[in-house]
């Protein structure tokens, strides 16, 4: 089942996606954030969309503006792809292979849940930056809350997923990790999410005997293809992803675990770590980003010019003054 959450004559909808592309409406219910809200999980859900595709339907899906499927409680976005984490590492540094310490364990950063877009909107030029990339990737979708899961105990808390675009200001990036934190702003200007929500029984028939999911995943640029690969080419699941996540602390309805970039084109700055130069080049104002996940649709964004940077002052030599 596909839900998504739409703007109708002004005024915001989230529905069931039939198989046609009618929206069939789920009554007097305004975001996706309010179902998962409940914490019952994938079967409560799912009964809620039959009964709404047993209502009269909606618009059709060309009729609406497409938003963001949920309003993410948090966004952890791991790293799980050892071609994108070779790629990336020889473009920022020109160091080979993938540090020992990656295998250990799925890390994770935190992006930012309050810079979310959905399909079709533009996304703005981060101030400051003129080397920005996408990101392909597939985001789990938390329906229950839970703590210190196993991977088998995981599965159960998968509400659904969707297609995730973790844009990057690679300048920004660069210099700001050179601290030892971060990422920081260089991933603070935007993600996109959708463009529907995907309930997990509906993937099920793309599970392989490891566990993971072998959807084909395709990126391209103003319509040409610069990124091909599979899901299941991840070295954690989604379960052991979010097993290691829940370690210590909880999930909660809402949260948002993200993939991690493909490889093979994945993103960019894996490309020019390849190939020892920018080609293609870094996305700018006009350019169209398409990303396609097997089995849960396709995502497009515009790039348009973003906000000039407020000027901030550098950090002050302080003296060593003790009270």
């Amino acid at each position: 089942m596909r839900f998504a959450a739409y703007l109708h004559r002004e005024r915001r909808h989230v529905a069931v996606v039939g198989d046609d592309g009618t929206l069939h409406p789920v009554p007097g219910v305004r975001t996706l954030n309010g179902l998962l809200a409940e914490g019952t999980g994938l079967p409560s859900l799912l009964d809620t969309g039959a009964a709404a595709r047993d209502a009269p339907p909606g618009p059709h899906v060309s009729e609406v503006r497409l938003l963001a499927p949920l309003e993410p409680a948090s966004i952890r976005d791991f790293v799980t792809f050892e071609e994108h984490v070779e790629g990336v590492r020889r473009s920022v540094d020109g160091a080979a292979g993938v540090p020992e310490q990656w295998y250990a364990a799925p890390t994770f950063y935190f992006t930012n849940p309050h810079a979310v877009f959905g399909p079709g909107a533009g996304i703005p030029m981060p101030p400051g930056s003129t080397v920005l990339d996408y990101e392909l990737e597939v985001a789990a979708v938390i329906g229950r809350e839970g703590h210190d899961l196993t991977p088998e105990r995981a599965r159960d808390h998968i509400i659904g997923y969707t297609v995730f675009n973790d844009w990057s200001a690679r300048d920004l990036q660069s210099a700001e990790m050179r601290v030892g934190l971060g990422p920081c702003k260089g991933k603070d200007t935007a993600g996109t999410l959708g463009p529907y929500l995907v309930t997990a029984d509906e993937l099920e028939r793309y599970r392989d005997h490891e566990g993971f999911l072998r959807l084909a995943l395709t990126a391209r640029v103003n319509g040409e293809i610069v990124g091909e690969d599979l899901l299941s080419n991840m070295s954690w699941t989604f379960e052991e992803m979010i097993a290691y996540a829940s370690r210590g602390t909880r999930v909660v309805p809402g949260d948002v675990l993200g993939s991690g970039t493909c490889g093979n084109g994945g993103c960019l700055a894996e490309l020019w770590g390849l190939r020892g130069e920018r080609t293609p080049p870094p996305l700018k104002a006009g350019d169209t980003v398409t990303l396609t996940v097997e089995g849960i649709g396709t995502l497009t964004n515009t790039v348009v010019p973003g906000a000039e940077p407020v000027t901030i002052a550098t950090g002050r030599p302080r003296g060593r003054e003790r009270p």
